[in-house]
């Protein structure tokens, strides 16, 4: 068995790793060219929000999985001088710095993920990513925008507390169980100065059980603060359907060998950018809050609103 201390030593996470090798398939034929994780949010690509949450926690580093198909996922924390001469030239500072922010919010690293081979594959890559000394790191899906920003740092505050690794959950409904990694979890000690309503010790995962099997409600939110045991763990569990290794897989075979895994419940927002459906009302959210647009698309969109409520009463 695998001797997993409990240790504390989680204060910087220096690495966040983003699994992005997928082609995209739900949101043909718009990824045929554009890589899903390009596609804007409002006016950001959702890579660059992924890229301002690792900041906001402190990472330096952005250890990007991608396919050899996808080479414009880094191009986009390049440097653009010819663009950015021009719109100075045109007087236009304010697309300057927005062209220029990508490439200041974190060092991206590329690691190439030549199979899709699950989750479990991917995280495995991104241990050539670590430096010797780090002993945890993030994983970030970009399909999962979690709001506000900050749920990294309370997880990183579990880690101080308890060691391990820390996971980001969130509430869903019985119908939604199945469509998710969910935790079957307990209670943590009140006296640990933690919010125990929030917090909670992880005893299993089941990837995708049916809503009468479900050990909870509490569903994985693409968030995870890891301790680098995980990739050992990874090298000791089975491919499963198509050959994938998934890292729930890895997390299960840590919690059977006594390492110490936690759930910090998001109280905040998740929208899914992997699908059209959930990709959609994030645009609206965050147009709606959006300095610039904030105020016309409220306008817009009650208009478009009312239009449709008067063409269905009409037809009632």
């Amino acid at each position: 068995m695998t001797n997993y201390l409990n240790t504390a030593n989680s204060a910087q996470i220096k690495t966040v790793v983003v699994p992005a090798a997928g082609h995209g398939t739900r949101f043909l034929p718009a990824t045929k060219t554009v890589p899903k994780e390009l596609l804007p949010v409002v006016d950001t690509p959702g890579i660059e929000l992924i890229a301002e949450e690792a900041a906001e926690l402190g990472a330096s580093r952005m250890a990007i999985i991608t396919s050899p198909s996808k080479p414009g996922l880094l191009r986009h924390f390049e440097d653009f001088p010819e663009l950015v001469s021009t719109l100075q030239a045109r007087g236009k500072h304010e697309q300057v710095a927005m062209v220029e922010r990508a490439g200041r919010l974190i060092e991206p690293v590329s690691v190439v993920q030549h199979e899709a081979l699950g989750l479990g594959h991917a995280v495995g890559l991104a241990e050539s990513a670590l430096d010797d000394d780090e002993e945890a790191f993030a994983v970030m899906l970009p399909d999962d925008l979690v709001l506000p920003f900050g749920v990294l740092e309370q997880m990183a505050e579990v880690r101080a507390s308890f060691g391990g690794s820390v996971l980001c959950a969130f509430e869903v409904t019985p119908e939604e169980v199945s469509s998710y990694g969910v935790f079957e979890v307990m209670e943590i000690c009140p006296d640990e100065g933690l919010p125990t309503e929030t917090v909670k010790q992880v005893i299993g995962m089941v990837e995708k059980p049916p809503a009468a099997e479900a050990p909870s409600r509490l569903a994985a939110a693409g968030r995870y603060l890891l301790d680098r045991a995980v990739f050992d763990a990874l090298r000791r569990i089975k491919p499963g359907q198509g050959g994938e290794l998934q890292l729930t897989d890895a997390i299960e075979l840590m919690i059977k060998e006594g390492h110490p895994v936690h759930v910090v419940i998001h109280q905040g927002k998740r929208h899914d950018l992997g699908n059209p459906a959930g990709y959609i009302p994030a645009c609206v959210d965050f147009g709606l809050s959006h300095p610039k647009y904030g105020r016309a698309l409220r306008d817009t969109i009650g208009a478009v609103l009312q239009e449709y409520d008067d063409r269905e009463a009409s037809l009632a």
